[in-house]
């Protein structure tokens, strides 16, 4: 069960411990749709989408189209405290605090992340300040990579639809403080890896986070492209594209993903399909997919 707070996606937090939030849904586009307006309709971001409905035209998926909306989601490992961005997600989860008797929810939303030349960081910090209708002063940096490619940008850009960091910003106490949690004035790339290293989000949902989210909050950046979970007989893998830098150590390689299990369940005492398990790898559509079965019985085949 989900339900909408504003423009945010909340799940209440299984009772029992379970990671699993969400479910899958369906929707059916318009004529008019494209893949794009269907993504932020529903808080979903375009990569994630496209994954989760290949072969669908982007900008014309045609009329009544069965669309699925990716919205199940293994939790990131770790503290459920703060805000949790997992890059390789390209998601941001937020824990708010709850008062007693109050039952504990997450928020989620799509997020854009770091080009390949622009990484996002990595590790734990917290929200060192906000801001609303901030300016922009871009670094140095990224006035000379402008103005290489034709297109230089003035030393302030002044709040308002022209500026990249939309309405809204939160910044984080990591390096000298120009990593931010901020809007877009471009919402079609929510869900990329195109930013200079900062975290956007559609400007209604960051509307939606914003007020909720305190100065000195804990704000984790994680890289977890393989998360596991092991759910009434059943396993659990929720595998997206790795991150570049990660690349080469992750895609199809099981050996590697009897270490995560191991790291993840403990000795995976759960009989893992081993072809489910690549095939899964492989498509890496960021949904959760069963690939083992059983009463946590002893493993029975071997990854090779």
């Amino acid at each position: 069960m989900s339900w909408h707070c504003a423009s945010a996606t909340v799940y209440p937090l299984p009772m029992d411990g379970s990671p699993v939030v969400g479910r899958e849904e369906q929707t059916r586009s318009t004529h008019e749709d494209t893949l794009l307006d269907i993504a932020r309709r529903h808080s979903v971001g375009y990569e994630e989408l496209v994954r989760a409905n290949p072969g669908v035209d982007v900008w014309l998926p045609g009329d009544n189209t069965a669309i699925l909306l990716p919205g199940q989601h293994i939790l990131p490992s770790g503290p459920r405290d703060g805000i949790v961005v997992n890059l390789p997600e390209h998601r941001l989860y937020y824990y708010p605090r709850t008062r007693a008797g109050e039952p504990a929810v997450v928020l989620t939303f799509p997020v854009s992340i770091g080009s390949r030349e622009w990484h996002s960081p990595l590790g734990r910090t917290w929200v060192l300040a906000k801001e609303e209708h901030p300016q922009w002063i871009p670094t140095a940096a990224i006035r000379r990579e402008h103005a290489a490619n034709g297109d230089p940008l003035p030393a302030i850009i002044p709040a308002g639809p022209h500026n990249p960091l939309g309405d809204f910003r939160i910044r984080l106490a990591v390096g000298d403080g120009t990593y931010e949690i901020h809007g877009t004035n471009i919402p079609m790339v929510v869900g990329m890896a195109v930013t200079h290293g900062c975290i956007s989000m559609y400007p209604e949902d960051l509307a939606a986070l914003y007020p909720l989210v305190p100065v000195g909050t804990k704000v984790s950046l994680v890289n977890e492209p393989v998360k596991a979970t092991y759910v009434h007989g059943n396993l659990l893998l929720e595998a997206h594209p790795p991150l570049e830098s990660t690349a080469p150590s992750t895609g199809a390689n099981l050996a590697w993903l009897a270490q995560v299990l191991e790291h993840a369940l403990g000795l995976p005492r759960t009989a893992v399909h081993w072809d489910f398990a690549r095939q899964a790898l492989q498509a890496a559509t960021g949904m959760p997919t069963v690939i083992g079965f059983g009463a946590e019985p002893t493993v029975t085949a071997q990854a090779h």
